[in-house]
């Protein structure tokens, strides 16, 4: 079209370009970097940890809207907050993404060194008891700070690094054991930190999260027979040595005999199988639960957050709740066999482990089929620092995908 172009000189070899077309660099670049950004989201990933985040603010609001000493008489306190929190937790995956995991590699050190420190405070006067466990740091204004949350992601990453360093760089195969073993000693200082508050569900999560790594990485099958070895061990010498507090012993006491002081230790378990069942298929509908308008499960916006699930939305609720958690972990599984470094597939691995464990043990503790272990419902249950861990996971499995080459 006249006007479109710009002529060359005569004698000039060049060919004519146009004059609106797109230059290297500037805003156009930025624009189309942007655009490819967004077209190599996972967006099943992302619409399935939303979806999560949502349905736990309708459960939130459920099972705390009739508790004014929780609520200090607005029923719709729990879910602004829950809300806001899941607000939050989305900006730290933007913000997650927009960095990348690769740029967070080099920041590794600093986030370990943090993440040690914050669970060395819990153990100081700062540190406060919630809940029978002494695991968090009041901020003050009603705000408080666990710790342990961050220190999952905290070992994903300096593990990945640790472990892929000289694999993606070209000079091993698979980490050596020195290296393992070196990894494995990041792992242990805040776990080892973790345990004396003593926190014993996070615990859990981290030596799956370990293991999980381990696997992924390549390491030989030594280590990872010796860490589960270790593990067992490990657990059979707590329990000698009588680390854990009463409650916690109780809790195991609960599981392994169902009707022991089924109105003391064995009424929370008790409680929520009762909640559940009485969901049958289509349940009695949200803010209808006798259970959860009765108060009679303890902590249902936290740890018992499936049982209002079960309750007011019956099997087939539940059930999608599951099916959401399925595609979340399916979606970081296709994550970790794309990417062609070992460090992102070490990181999703983690993360995988991570969510798969966590979601299987709060559910199934409310059913009767694992020991009540104090852990929030990944992306449903009410809490911060939960949130803001499992979302800036979602924001490193985004990056991971966003960042891996394109392949014909």
């Amino acid at each position: 079209m006249e006007g479109l172009t710009d002529t060359t000189m005569p004698g000039n070899n060049t060919f004519s370009v146009p004059r609106y077309a797109p230059q290297p660099g500037g805003l156009w670049a930025r624009l189309s970097a942007r655009d490819s950004l967004v077209r190599r989201l996972d967006w099943p990933l992302l619409f399935s940890a939303l979806a999560l985040s949502l349905i736990g603010a309708l459960l939130v609001w459920s099972a705390t809207r009739n508790r004014t000493e929780l609520t200090q008489g607005d029923p719709t306190s729990f879910l602004f907050k829950h809300l806001l929190n899941t607000s939050i937790g989305f900006a730290l995956m933007v913000g997650t993404i927009w960095l990348g995991h690769r740029t967070l590699r080099g920041a590794v050190p600093v986030l370990y060194g943090i993440s040690v420190v914050l669970v060395i405070l819990v153990l100081t006067p700062l540190g406060a008891t919630i809940n029978g466990a002494h695991a968090w740091i009041v901020i003050g204004g009603g705000f408080s700070l666990q710790p342990s949350e961050f220190v999952k992601v905290t070992i994903i990453l300096s593990m990945a690094m640790m472990l892929a360093a000289r694999v993606d760089a070209g000079d091993q195969l698979h980490p050596d054991h020195r290296t393992v073993a070196k990894s494995l000693v990041l792992a242990v200082v805040p776990m080892a930190i973790v345990m004396l508050m003593p926190d014993l569900g996070s615990v859990m999560v981290m030596g799956v999260i370990v293991l999980g790594v381990l696997l992924a990485s390549g390491a030989s099958n030594r280590w990872v027979l010796g860490l589960i070895g270790t593990g067992v061990g490990g657990a059979v010498l707590v329990a000698l040595l009588g680390v854990l507090d009463e409650y916690q012993i109780n809790r195991f006491a609960a599981f392994a005999n169902p009707e022991l002081d089924p109105a003391g230790v064995g009424y929370n378990t008790n409680q929520a199988r009762i909640a559940v069942g009485s969901g049958g298929l289509y349940g009695a509908g949200l803010f209808n639960g006798h259970q959860t308008t009765g108060r009679f499960v303890p902590e249902q916006q936290t740890d018992f957050i499936f049982t209002v699930a079960g309750e007011e939305l019956g099997f087939l609720g539940a059930g999608t709740i599951i099916v959401l958690l399925g595609v979340v972990l399916w979606r970081a599984c296709r994550i970790a066999r794309e990417t062609t470094e070992l460090y992102g597939t070490v990181v999703a691995a983690g993360i995988i482990a991570w969510f798969a464990f966590q979601s299987f043990e709060n559910i199934g503790m409310t059913l009767g089929i694992m020991p009540v272990a104090g852990l929030p419902l990944p992306f449903v249950s009410y809490g911060g620092s939960s949130m803001f861990a499992v979302w800036v996971a979602i924001g490193l499995l985004q990056s991971i995908r966003a960042q891996r080459p394109i392949t014909a």
